[in-house]
Order: structure tokens, then sequence, then C-alpha cells
């Protein structure tokens, strides 16, 4: 497979090469003008800080060891550091020959007060005087005699002549240097933003099941934390497009089946067979439950899409759930069971009434419908003004739910098994948990201790109720 490289790769390499070029141009200027800015170049005796060394090296050599020694040294540094030694005579020590015009300008520069200068006078105690400096060109020393010094330790003979690199030599590995780590460095930076783009190239195409962090692997880093955001927003995504066509799978499903009781009682009507005042009211019956089914749906998409209308209002919640309990109680009595509700008031929330009410009495209702007969539903109401939190429990003696199905259970025209007998389009509760996060809520279900299902609703508290 071709390796594609991008225009972002591009940018990066070249910002990097020309940040690594220009850094080193900096560095090297600095460099220099810091050994040489200032000074005037001879053209005979070398300056700045290693020929300064070099000279105050020898010079200690020369004032602490002795000639012999000094001349020791001047046999090893002849390549590498080539160092001159002129006594009062115009005699070099290792017999190299010296132009006095060389002579002239070290005496001069050696008088100077420059600590850079490349030259030295040194006198002995005996009196001697001797001048140490490095010439600009470095000049090859003949091989001194055996009285010069001392034969080198080893024995070995000296071997070929030490060689400077040329200039362009470290240029060159410089700027390779300099362009290999820019490229890997901008391929570390484009590589992933790639892999984004193919991933965003194939959700544009609704393939939603691409996933960006397998191919950015172990990196800590913004980009690797933006993959990590789209995953999940894929993954979002994708439930939210497969939660809506189950939906419109559920909906036609609901929808058939009063559908087709319509229709069979129209056609009995226009048969004029049987009785026409049953089918009618059959009719009226199947319409109702319709008008029922889409009020339903057109909430729970407003709920889904965002609440319309303002939700600032102060509700007084124990005023709301009085009046829904004193309603509930009716259908409670008709199966035979009772709802019992502890709490006191006035506790405030912020939202609005409607949707509030209308939760609050799906999850009543919804336990009235599956609690045993001749048991109480309880409903208690709790605050804390410290958290800031309101807590609406529901308790019923039914079956309980798997746990499995707690989270499903707040999902639309979802039924819990062996409820199919019960009334209803399996709403209220999507109904419920979509309307109480419209009020920065959360709601949950678990089994309670002995039996039945308990679902817990909190609401945060407006702050004047709060502070009272």
């Amino acid at each position: 497979m071709a390796v594609q490289v991008g225009r972002l790769f591009w940018k990066f390499f070249l910002v990097f090469w020309l940040t690594v070029i220009t850094a080193g141009l900096g560095v090297g200027a600095v460099v220099w003008l810091h050994k040489y800015a200032g000074q005037e170049r001879d053209p005979y005796v070398a300056a700045g800080g290693p020929a300064a060394f070099i000279t105050r090296t020898g010079a200690t050599v020369l004032e602490t060891a002795g000639v012999d020694a000094l001349r020791t040294v001047l046999y090893e540094w002849r390549e590498p550091f080539p160092l001159y030694v002129v006594d009062a005579n115009g005699h070099e020590l290792l017999d190299r020959a010296v132009e006095a015009p060389a002579v002239d300008a070290a005496r001069r520069i050696a008088a100077s007060a420059d600590a850079r200068r490349g030259a030295r006078n040194v006198t002995l105690a005996d009196g001697d005087s001797y001048l140490l400096f490095v010439p600009a060109r470095a000049v090859r020393a003949p091989e001194p005699p055996p009285a010069a010094g001392p034969p080198p330790a080893d024995d070995v003979p000296p071997g070929p002549p030490h060689r400077r690199p040329a200039p362009w030599l470290p240029i060159g590995a410089g700027l390779l240097a300099s362009l290999a780590f820019s490229a890997l460095l901008a391929w570390y930076m484009a590589k992933p933003i790639r892999h984004l783009r193919r991933a965003f190239e194939a959700a544009a195409a609704g393939n939603l099941d691409v996933r960006v962090q397998p191919l950015i692997g172990r990196r800590r880093d913004e980009i690797a934390d933006l993959g990590r955001e789209y995953d999940r927003m894929a993954g979002r995504l994708k439930e939210l497009i497969d939660a809506q066509r189950r939906l419109f799978q559920d909906v036609s499903h609901e929808l058939r089946s009063p559908l087709a009781r319509l229709q069979a009682a129209v056609g009995l009507i226009r048969q004029g067979g049987g009785d026409t005042e049953a089918a009618l009211e059959r009719v009226e019956r199947e319409a109702g439950r319709l008008d029922d089914l889409v009020g339903e749906l057109l909430l729970l998409a407003r709920l889904e899409s965002g609440v319309p209308g303002a939700m600032d209002g102060d509700v007084d919640l124990i005023d709301l759930i009085d009046g829904i309990i004193e309603d509930a109680r009716f259908e409670a009595e008709a199966r035979g069971c009772h709802v019992q509700f502890q709490g006191g008031g006035p506790i405030s929330v912020t939202g609005r009434a409607d949707l509030l009410g209308r939760a609050i009495e799906n999850v009543i209702r919804n336990a009235i419908r599956h609690t045993a007969p001749d048991t109480t539903v309880g409903v208690e109401v709790r605050s804390d003004a410290a958290a800031n939190l309101l807590t609406l429990s529901v308790c019923d003696r039914g079956p309980g739910i798997a746990p499995e199905a707690r989270e499903a259970m707040f999902e639309p025209f979802y039924r819990v098994p062996g409820s199919e007998h019960f009334r209803g389009y399996g709403l209220g509760l999507a109904i419920a948990r979509r309307a109480v996060e419209a009020h920065g809520g959360s709601i949950r279900a678990g089994n309670r201790a002995g039996g039945g299902l308990r679902v817990d609703i909190h609401l945060p508290l407006t702050r004047s109720a709060v502070r009272d």
C-alpha cells in the first residue's frame, strides 16, 4: 500500500526543519560572536578561547616543570594543538621555522591585556624569557632529533599526520540529522490526523463502526484525546440511530394492532351485520387509544429534542404530588391496593409542573399496576439541603425486575416480561426518564428488600428551598 503524505505533513516538516536550522545558525552565531567578536584578526597569530587556553597551559608547564618538560609537551601537541615557543634569540624549541613578522605580532599581542590573547611572555627564575603563541595557520613540525626530548613510552612510531575534517562535514551531518528529526516529528503529528480523517469519511458515508483509538495506539496527547472523543461520539450516534430505528419498528407494531381492529370494525359496519352500536364503540375506543399513543409519542419526541418553553419556574413538589396521589388512589382502590405518602413541605424545584407531574404520575401508576393485591405503594419525599438534592422514592410489592432490565425498562416500548396483559404502550417510564433528565435530575430503579420494585427520582432543589 502506498504511503500517503498530506499537506499537513509538509507544513509540520518544513516548520520543524526551518526551526532546527534557524536554531543551529543562531547558536553558531552566538558562539562565533562569543569567541571572535571585538577581536582583531591577526594574519600570523590565532586568537580566541582555544588559542588562549593552549598558550596558558603551555606557560603553566614552562613555569612549573621547565623547558625540557615543555619540549616534551610540544612534541605531543605538535599536530592537534600547535604551540610555538621562541626564546630571546628567536630560536624555536622544536627547531621549527618561524617568520619574523609572526614573532613581532606575537610579542605585540602578548603585551596586550586581552584575556583571550593567543600569545604570552614567560620569564623564568634564571632570567630566560620565552614567547609562547599559537600560529594562525598550523605548520607541521619536523621530526625532532633524539636529544630534543624523550621518545614515546611505548616506543611506537608516530602515525599518519592528523587531518582536520572539512567544514562541510559537520554542516552536512547537522542538516541530515535535522532533516530526519523533522520528518519523524511531522509524521508523528500528522499520522493520527489522517486516521481521524478516514474515520470522519466513513461516518459521512454512514459507517459508524470505524474507531480511531486502536489505530492511534498508546499515544497520550491532545490528538489522542480527540480520537477517543470521536469514538465516544460515534458510539453514541450509533446508539441513537439504532434506538431511532427500533422506535420506528415499535411504533409501526403498536399502530398496526389498533388500525387492524379499526378496519375490522369499519368492515362490520359496512356489511350491516352484527351490532352496529358495538362496532362504533370499538371504533371510538381504538381511535382513543391511537390518540393516546400519538400524544405520548409526540411528548417523547419533544423531550428528546429539547423541552420547549421556559424551565425556570418554581414548582411546589409536595402540592404537585398530593394532587397526583389523590387521583391515583381511585385506580389503586379498583385493584385492591393502597397508596401511602410520606413527606412534608414546602419543597420547591425549578422547572415545569406539567412535565414533572407527568413523570411522577407515570412512575406511581406503573407501581400501582404491578404491585400485588392488598398491598401498599409507598411514596416518600426526602430533601438534603447540604447536597442541594431532593429524592422521591416510589416502592411497590410487585415481582420486581431482573438486574439486566433496570436500564431497559426506561426505553420506549419496553415491557417487563409477564406484563403483557396490562394496558399501555411502554412509553410511561421512558417519558418519565427524559422529563426528569430535562430538569437536571436522574432516575434509577432497583429491587427493594422483601420483594418489589423501588424507583428513585433525584432532582436539584431551588436556591430558595435550600435557604429555607
